[in-house]
């Protein structure tokens, strides 16, 4: 071994996956290697190991003519110029040497890999004819298989049978790219891998990636010495790619694994399902081995065929759990329909919840109320669940692990009830979430060799160079805190929930914007109506007070005592339907006039407002004033004084009972951008069971006989206040007083 070639035998790596595999300017030696100008056939770049006539810039015409019209028709016919195809075998005569080759090509950018393997010239044709009774035979035997594992059995059968080797194996990548060995096929020489899981380190991404672009691989020898390529930059100045190529040579640490491995030949072909790695055949042998490229095109052609079966297979299950799973769905989307409200239709049939993903338990969670359905962390724990799924901002509709505790590591503490998660928003406005959960399955996978240690660091070649592992002994890991995996079926069954709910929300939203805008024409009507009759009454009630004032004082003299009381009655009777009328009058201007902001003093205007309502208090009531500091509002003037006197009118007239009535105004800390006021008294109060009818129009919790009043300025205020976007409620006890609350939104000014 020159120099040159032992060199590239040792490389430092400073990780596997960075290692530039596609790009390693050596092939190896049972074959060699040509780079030519597609313009002109000159050769550009020839391996090493290349005949004396193929030399750096002569042509292919004059090297080899018996090749150049091969080469010629597979540029004007290649329909995939980046991929190797395999154009025929060939003899070349080296004086009185004979040697057979499988050629096959494949374009680089303005180049043409040529790449001629050494075979036996009885390997051509004929040998494709003897694989074709197996090929048929494959065919047939895909369609009696029942499941996944029984094609790939299948198909390692037939691989191995065809290339020879000690032992062929389907190897399947998982969501974290480690591989399982789903089937195996051998001869007793080399040990079981079956069942065996292998950590994602083994193959890398860059040679996923390799291996999905090139689909077949084989290194006949493990102990090769890799041949160099011939300048090592193309005409263009770049290394040569070799992604594509079937001599390429590989990476001296792949090599040192084979050998762990105690194998000296290896060929993989991959299996690609919908363009993405699936997994691989893997095919070993302890001594080393050649495969014709004739049955290697026929094993990559094998696996396509099973790739498509293993497809269909794969969407025929998922099409029997879609329609199990979409009848499900139909019964719950009846439910929800049947419902005011969704949540209802969902809670009412707890089982279709739970069956339509398959799952052990479920939450219906918004920012207010929690409903667990099923087997479920407590209720805490399902609400720190949310708090979290809330905050994580994603844009995703659904969210679905397996693994829990991973992601959200307070969920260790109840992995036995939901090591598994599929939850959908409802809507991200509000943070409305249907969680789905799943119970932890504990299960012991065995691994070839301790994954933690897949790669040990080389002292002899310093800190940065890396050994592969050399020990495949079975190694036991058990896996807690996992659930069973949710499939696409299930996924897509949570997304289809979620629209449904969506659309219901959305006819829902739709129906009552409906009945707004009717709500609000036939309010506009009612006002218009109710602020003409109250307008026409009011002249009316007047008189009538007016003319039985004039009787009462003019014809007093006249009258009986039973005439004065009924003149009474009537003054009396008057002056209160005409303050109802006023009250009427001023209810129904509330939607009428545009609200005029400004921002002002609250103590100023509590004052002003208390001044007024003392003139109508007798000087012997003890009264007792407690206002607090009530900072600055931001409000129509005029209407926010109605609310004031309505509240304290309220609180001096139902406390007027007590041997000292005391009315206390204050302002609450600010929430929610909210300043809360109140007005609180030591009156009556009332009963909290009709605290609904408080605020209501015509509505008492007195007799009239009691208190006066006309049951509509609690209306007034809950009015007022809603117009300028706030709030109001009460609290009262029976017999000890009440407290009314409002709200005013915040302004900076009003600050």
């Amino acid at each position: 071994m020159n120099d040159a070639i032992a060199g590239t035998a040792r490389i430092n790596l400073t990780a596997c996956d960075r290692e530039p595999i596609d790009i390693v300017s050596s092939v190896q030696p049972h074959g060699f290697l040509l780079s030519l100008d597609t313009r002109n056939l000159t050769i550009a770049q020839a391996s090493a190991n290349a005949p004396m006539a193929a030399s750096v810039g002569s042509t292919l015409e004059g090297a080899f003519p018996e090749l150049a019209a091969l080469v010629r028709r597979y540029l004007d016919e290649a329909a995939e110029p980046d991929v190797a195809h395999y154009l025929r075998t060939v003899t070349l005569i080296f004086g009185t040497t004979r040697q057979a080759y499988e050629v096959a090509a494949h374009r680089v950018g303005d180049l043409v890999v040529l790449e001629l393997e050494e075979t036996d010239e009885t390997s051509g044709e004929a040998g494709l004819d003897a694989l074709n009774p197996r090929l048929r035979a494959f065919v047939q035997r895909l369609h009696t298989a029942r499941s996944v594992e029984d094609l790939c059995q299948l198909v390692a059968e037939d691989i191995r049978h065809v290339t020879g080797f000690d032992r062929a194996l389907v190897y399947r990548f998982d969501r974290d790219w480690h591989g399982t060995v789903l089937a195996e096929d051998g001869n007793g020489i080399l040990p079981s891998y079956l069942d065996l899981r292998f950590p994602a380190s083994d193959i890398p991404a860059q040679a996923r990636e390799l291996y999905r672009r090139n689909r077949l691989r084989i290194i006949p020898d493990a102990s090769y010495a890799p041949v160099p390529i011939q300048p090592a930059a193309t005409p263009a100045g770049k290394p040569l790619d070799l992604s594509q190529s079937v001599l390429r040579s590989v990476s001296p640490v792949h090599v040192e694994y084979m050998r762990n491995m105690g194998t000296m030949a290896s060929m993989s072909v991959s299996i690609l399902v919908d363009g993405a790695l699936w997994g691989l055949v893997s095919c070993h042998n302890c001594e080393p081995r050649r495969v014709p490229l004739q049955a290697r095109n026929a094993c990559d052609f094998l696996t396509q065929i099973f790739a498509l079966q293993l497809s269909a297979k794969v969407r025929g299950e998922q099409a029997e759990q879609r329609l199990a799973l979409g009848a499900v769905q139909a019964r719950l989307l009846a439910f929800m329909a049947e419902e005011d409200s969704f949540v209802d239709g969902l809670l009412k049939h707890p089982d279709d919840v739970l069956s339509l993903v398959n799952a052990s338990g479920a939450a219906v969670v918004t920012a207010d109320r929690c409903r667990l359905l099923g087997a479920t962390p407590e209720e805490r724990e399902v609400r720190a669940l949310y708090d979290w799924l809330s905050s994580r901002g994603d844009t995703d509709e659904v969210f679905a692990t397996e693994a829990l505790p991973e992601a959200f590591p307070q969920a260790e503490t109840f992995a036995e009830r939901a090591s598994g998660l599929l939850a959908i928003s409802v809507s991200k406005r509000y943070a409305s979430y249907i969680l789905w959960f799943r119970p932890e399955v504990v299960r012991t996978v065995k691994w070839g060799g301790n994954p933690v240690k897949a790669a040990q660091p080389d002292p002899e070649g310093g800190p940065d160079r890396l050994h592969p592992r050399k020990s495949f002994e079975t190694w036991k890991e058990t896996l807690k805190s996992r659930s069973l995996p949710w499939s696409l079926p299930e996924i897509e069954a949570a997304k289809d929930l979620r629209a449904s709910v969506l659309g219901i929300v959305l006819r829902r939203a739709e129906e009552l914007a409906a009945m707004s805008e009717e709500l609000q024409r036939t309010n506009k009507e009612l006002e218009a109506f109710s602020y003409s009759v109250s307008h026409d009454l009011r002249a009316p009630f007047r008189h009538i007070v007016g003319y039985a004032n004039l009787l009462k004082t003019r014809e007093g003299a006249n009258l009986s005592e039973k005439g004065h009381h009924y003149v009474g009655t009537i003054i009396e009777a008057a002056f209160s339907a005409g303050t109802l009328v006023d009250n009427l009058l001023s209810f129904s201007q509330m939607g009428r006039h545009s609200l005029r902001k400004v921002a002002g003093d609250m103590n100023a205007l509590v004052e002003e407002v208390r001044r007024k309502v003392l003139r109508d208090v007798p000087d012997d009531r003890a009264l007792r004033w407690e206002v607090g500091q009530l900072g600055r509002a931001y409000a129509d003037p005029a209407m926010l004084r109605l609310v004031i006197e309505n509240l304290l009118s309220n609180a001096v007239k139902y406390s007027r009972g007590r041997p000292e009535a005391v009315i206390e105004v204050g302002r609450m800390p600010t929430q929610d951008g909210e300043a809360v006021f109140f007005v609180r008294d030591n009156g009556v109060g009332f009963d909290m069971a009709y605290v609904d009818k408080l605020f209501g129009v015509f509505q008492r919790l007195h007799r009239v006989e009691e208190f006066e009043g006309t049951g509509i300025g609690l209306a007034n205020v809950r009015r007022i206040v809603e117009r300028h976007g706030g709030r109001t409620w009460a609290e009262g006890d029976l017999g000890k007083g009440a407290t009314f609350y409002f709200t005013l939104p915040i302004r900076e000014e009003a600050h």
